[in-house]
């Protein structure tokens, strides 16, 4: 199977608001008239994409060529009937992130890919071992951030609907809808039961949000990302052109709550702070490794600072994975999701669509992300209440009432103070002239 770069997504997950690019050379162009003449085509191809492409040659212990007969030995009088076997089919694997979306939900991602997004902004997987749906982040100035919903919060009712036994396409039917209409969400928080009412919006996300700021610590740009979408890469570059340009002498990177995406935006934008070294490998289920490096044309070598959390997911852990391993950054925060699977997304001949784990994901070190997470260098977590003053209130994030930003300038102020005294031994004068012979490596 041909998957362009664009068209690879890690930690695929059941997107309410998604950065999902669909590999257009992955797409068969069969007519829709074949499929519904013959919907049992639809159900072989899919076997044969998961027969060819699945991460796990075993698939999860099952004899796969039986599934196949047993399948293509069936009758279906309709398109439906065979996304139902499709679906039946693909639990077999019992990988929430390989999933099939009908025609609408196909297009619903590939809307959603453009940043024009619809839904109450959850992300949501579905928990491989106790099949619960999960939140994986709500997005930043959507309904369900505004209300007060939380990482890894389960979904126990939709509109009072048990989700027990609920697969995730199921759930996401569910919670879509026209925009200004109500969904109601009861979620389980520990041992607390809570209720959130909330109305579905159209938003339209840019990923990329940054600042100048004269600080104590000195001339700081401060960037907040908040999902790796298709245009996520463009805008990083314009906001690290725009703060070099004000010569700021230090970052903070803020990747909290962010669930993730494209996996080539976070290669892209990982190259604009490496300079060299290896960004991530990818692993399937030949062995093979796949090793994304940095290109010598970094846009700057500023001290930086990442704050990341239980939020960040997937491609935020490649970047945060990449900067920690090649020692470029110090992270700050908590420690992050873990999810270090990669997806390809196919369009079908009928104008449905697949996920499939194609491979994992290893950070320059070979850790395994996936399920693990990234330790923070410096971990410091935020109290309930210190989450919720948060969001309650977003004009604090990035200010000093905000503890891990604070943090990550006084970490920075040492960074900062360090390289400009290397660069002050550079200067050539009487005092320091023997210092030049032999400079001090900046860090």
């Amino acid at each position: 199977m041909e998957i362009t770069k664009r068209g690879i997504v890690v930690g695929a997950t059941v997107f309410m608001v998604s950065a999902v690019a669909i590999a257009g050379a992955s797409i068969h162009l069969k007519g829709q008239a074949f499929f519904k003449d013959s919907p049992k085509e639809i159900v072989d191809e899919v076997w044969q994409i998961i027969d060819r492409n699945y991460v796990d040659a075993t698939f999860n212990q099952v004899d796969w060529q039986a599934v196949r007969n047993e399948y293509l030995s069936r009758s279906y009088s309709s398109k439906e009937e065979a996304y139902n076997a499709i679906r039946e089919m693909l639990k077999k694997l019992e990988d929430p992130y390989t999933r099939f979306m009908d025609p609408r939900e196909f297009q619903n991602m590939q809307i959603d890919t453009q940043g024009e997004l619809t839904g109450v902004g959850i992300q949501l997987t579905q928990d491989k071992e106790t099949k619960k749906l999960v939140v994986i982040s709500p997005i930043e100035n959507t309904p369900a951030f505004r209300a007060g919903i939380q990482a890894k919060d389960i979904i126990i009712k939709i509109d009072g609907k048990s989700t027990e036994g609920m697969d995730s396409n199921e759930a996401v039917s569910l919670i879509r809808g026209p925009v200004g209409t109500q969904v109601t969400l009861t979620i389980l928080r520990g041992n607390q039961e809570l209720v959130f009412t909330l109305k579905r919006e159209r938003i339209e996300i840019h990923p990329v949000r940054f600042s100048y700021r004269q600080t104590p610590a000195g001339k700081i740009g401060y960037i907040r990302l908040i999902q790796f979408s298709s245009n996520a890469a463009k805008e990083m570059r314009q906001a690290l052109e725009e703060l070099e340009k004000q010569k700021v002498d230090g970052y903070v990177l803020d990747l909290r709550s962010n669930p993730g995406g494209l996996l080539y935006a976070s290669i892209e934008i990982a190259r604009m702070w490496l300079q060299e070294g290896t960004i991530v490998s990818t692993v399937n289920r030949k062995g093979e490794m796949e090793r994304q490096i940095a290109n010598r044309q970094a846009l700057t070598d500023k001290p930086l600072v990442v704050l990341v959390d239980g939020g960040s997911a997937s491609a935020s852990e490649i970047l945060s994975g990449a900067l920690q391993d090649n020692k470029r950054a110090i992270l700050v925060g908590a420690k992050t999701f873990g999810k270090g699977l990669v997806q390809s997304v196919r369009g079908l001949g009928d104008g449905s669509g697949l996920a499939v784990t194609i491979a994992k994901y290893l950070t320059p070190s070979g850790r395994d992300i996936n399920k693990n997470g990234i330790q923070p260098d410096v971990e410091l977590k935020l109290s309930e209440q210190q989450i919720e003053a948060l969001r309650n209130d977003t004009t604090k994030l990035g200010t000093l009432e905000d503890p891990q930003y604070a943090k990550a300038l006084e970490i920075l102020k040492q960074e900062i103070a360090a390289r400009q005294g290397t660069r002050a031994d550079l200067v050539p004068n009487k005092e320091n002239k023997e210092k030049l012979t032999k400079p001090k490596s900046p860090r």
